[in-house]
């Protein structure tokens, strides 16, 4: 089984379009279907379906597209360890965060990464924790920077940082100018939540309720699928939210927000780097995990 082919294969199932895939990987249309035909004919099965301008995987080929990552990323990592012993870094490094930390931790590190290895690439998934823990216990991740401590003996999981959680108004909220605000005064106001299972809502939820809140029992007024849209909503006057200080340390440089103390809370949510238990990282990734472990990033 030719691994170009399953490179142009794994393309196209990831940006469904033949038209995408091939300028992805600077060939023609009719040559990526070549590919396409040639694997199908390989395998014996239909791997895609066009549907007008869209290509949907089918059953068998959501089959071989995840051998064809675990394939192609070990190809990878050979080529990796060779130049490696030669003393040489170099490749795709596949490593994946969930939203705080890939929005607002990762990118600059990555820039940093990347001037001090030249020659290398980082190839960065964002999305909820359980997605990327699935996705590294799968093999497609080879590293990930999660906001929850996952309990799974096939999952490594090692405290990186932590950030905290702050309440965030807007500047012109009766709250604005105060030193403190009690945590049962959160009740009366109106308030943006994020959506059930974000990881912001389940820590926040668990500290107010230590401190005799109950989330349910706030007024609230919008529940929102992302930290962006819930900045923006508290930016307008639409009320008010418990936010990362990640997410809003530029509007309050600014003064687009304003943060006030709970009084005697302190919500602090943790981040661990995460890996697949008894997998020999790359080098790549034991070069870029032991950058983020000096700490002077």
């Amino acid at each position: 089984m030719d691994i170009r082919r399953l490179e142009v294969f794994c393309k196209v199932v990831e940006l469904k379009s033949f038209t995408r895939a091939a300028e992805a990987v600077h060939l023609s249309q009719p040559s990526v279907s070549e590919h396409i035909r040639g694997l199908e004919e390989t395998v014996g099965e239909k791997l895609l379906d066009r549907l007008g301008r869209e290509a949907l995987v089918t059953g068998a080929g959501q089959v071989l597209y995840r051998y064809a990552r675990r394939i192609i990323q070990l190809r990878d990592e050979a080529l990796q360890a060779v130049r490696s012993y030669g003393g040489q870094l170099s490749g795709t490094l596949r490593l994946g965060a969930s939203t705080i930390p890939g929005s607002y931790l990762l990118p600059q590190r990555l820039e940093s990464f990347q001037a001090e290895v030249p020659g290398t690439k980082v190839m960065l998934r964002i999305s909820g924790t359980a997605r990327i823990v699935e996705e590294i216990l799968q093999g497609d991740l080879e590293l990930g920077l999660i906001g929850a401590l996952w309990k799974d003996q096939s999952l490594v999981c090692q405290p990186f940082c932590a950030d905290q959680l702050v309440l965030t108004v807007a500047p012109g909220h009766p709250w604005a100018k105060r030193r403190e605000v009690g945590v049962s005064e959160l009740l009366g106001e109106s308030f943006i939540l994020r959506e059930r299972g974000s990881g912001t809502r389940m820590v926040m939820t668990q500290v107010l309720a230590e401190h005799g809140v109950e989330v349910d029992k706030l007024d609230l007024c919008a529940e929102m699928g992302s930290t962006e849209a819930v900045r923006q909503g508290v930016k307008a006057g639409l009320g008010i939210s418990i936010l990362s200080s990640l997410a809003v340390a530029e509007d309050l440089r600014l003064g687009t927000l304003v943060s006030i103390p709970l009084t005697g809370v302190t919500i602090e949510r943790p981040f661990y780097l995460a890996h697949r238990k008894n997998r020999q990282l790359s080098p790549l990734g034991q070069a870029f995990l032991e950058y983020l472990r000096r700490g002077d990033v």
